[in-house]
């Protein structure tokens, strides 16, 4: 077994989730995998597969035996009559993104961070925003995982359609995914226009932005009346990304650079969030530039934040916001993250945020080693009085008995988990809360 060896602590990209597991495997193919999941029940222990650790949730956590994707990378097959390409479970999205591109082809759509791995990204249901088009899940056209028995197992719309319809987002529980099966399209180009503007002015135009855009998200700064739009839309071209200083400016030094300084500062002295916040959301120009999908849609993200984020019916999202803005106001909390909106359509997964209902997302943000319990608990009031999902990898309280609510085929998932993992091999303390016992 190629990669086992002793235990080492395990923690997630914001430092909020440590695990220690008992052993940890690298298989460098799904037989392997299958391997070290009949091993593991012939020694009585659990089994979770982790990605680049992105979520901020236990998701991935386990004291039994982890398996790292680091081998299982690499795209396997290229099918232009069928459109689709195959990778391996464990390929970060940068490297599909940059391969797809050398190729002429593209995903449709892509959330704002390229560093997970595809297996992690669309187990948690991963999405940007898109009027027309969904999540990165929303995207697989076939899936391959290993089950509980150690049988790998192939499903699509056609095969094992039951198992297709939920384990797009499975969030570990089904299986540990070997390989999957995305959509693509001839590679096209973006146009993005980031443009400054009121929050009165964004909520109130909210539905017409939506509509008349293909991708529309925007930020709010708390403690100001300012937001920043982002508008992208297919375009003919010609190629223009952001001047390379231009580009370093908004990019490296305002998102990444001055940001962390910025941060730093409101951690350390919280009382100066607001006016740094009122200063920094002005600074902020309107630009336009294009590019190929994944260098418009993702960017760097470097500086290290815990996140809460909600799925509510589109219709409920402004006023929502506007209760998140009151909150803030009359509230003694201090905020130096912006509040980013998004969009997706409704889906037809199971347990996907946008399962069956058109949907747009709030996500609240609070810099690394800040308490961000009193935040978020509050803005999770407004958002389960709207009968939000909350993302499945992000910072939440949720419990079955609420998701059994939210989710009108919870016991679907739920019935397929009995069935395909009856001793809970994938199980973990996670799993027990999201989905019952």
């Amino acid at each position: 077994m190629s990669g086992a060896n002793g235990s080492s602590t395990w923690r997630n990209w914001a430092g909020n989730i440590t695990a220690r597991p008992a052993r940890e495997v690298s298989p460098a193919s799904a037989a392997e995998l299958a391997e070290a999941v009949r091993r593991a029940a012939e020694d009585g222990l659990t089994v979770k597969a982790v990605g680049t650790g992105h979520s901020f949730t236990a998701a991935a956590a386990t004291d039994g035996v982890l398996i790292r994707p680091d081998l299982l990378t690499g795209i396997r097959r290229i099918d232009r009559a069928a459109m689709t390409v195959t990778v391996e479970a464990g390929t970060p999205l940068k490297r599909l993104n940059a391969a797809l591109a050398r190729e002429g082809l593209s995903l449709t759509n892509m959330g704002d961070i390229m560093e997970q791995t595809v297996a992690g990204a669309t187990s948690t249901g991963t999405h940007g925003t898109g009027r027309d088009s969904a999540s990165i899940a929303a995207q697989i056209k076939g899936l391959e995982l290993v089950t509980a028995d150690g049988s790998l197992v192939a499903c699509s719309e056609k095969e094992n359609p039951e198992i297709f319809a939920a384990a797009r987002i499975g969030l570990g529980a089904l299986g540990v995914v070997t390989a999957i099966t995305f959509a693509v399209e001839p590679a096209f180009l973006l146009t993005a226009r980031e443009e400054p503007m009121p929050f009165d002015k964004v909520t109130g135009d909210f539905d017409a932005l939506f509509a008349e855009n293909e991708h529309f998200e925007f930020y709010w700064f708390p403690h100001t009346g300012n937001c920043n739009t982002k508008r992208n839309n297919r375009s003919a071209g010609p190629v223009a990304p952001p001047g390379k200083l231009s580009g370093w400016i908004e990019d490296e030094f305002m998102s990444n650079g001055l940001f962390q300084v910025v941060c730093s500062l409101g951690r350390a002295v919280p009382a100066t969030i607001p006016s740094i916040a009122k200063v920094s959301s002005r600074a902020l120009s309107a630009r336009t530039y294009t590019d190929i999908p994944y260098k418009v849609f993702t960017s760097p993200r470097r500086v290290r934040f815990v996140e809460m984020e909600y799925a509510l019916p589109r219709e409920a999202v402004v006023g929502a916001l506007r209760e998140v803005k009151a909150l803030v106001e009359r509230s003694p909390l201090r905020i130096s993250f912006p509040v980013e909106v998004r969009t997706a359509p409704a889906d037809d997964i199971a347990l996907s945020t946008a399962s069956g209902r058109e949907t747009a997302y709030i996500a609240v943000h609070m810099y690394k080693g800040t308490p961000y319990q009193a935040y978020f608990t509050a803005v999770e009031r407004i958002m389960t009085a709207h009968a939000g999902r909350p993302h499945w990898g992000k910072v939440h309280t949720r419990d079955a008995a609420y998701f059994a609510e939210v989710y009108p085929r919870f016991a679907e998932f739920t019935a397929l988990r009995d069935r395909l993992d009856p001793e809970r091999r994938f199980g973990n303390a996670y799993l027990r809360r999201v989905l019952g016992e």
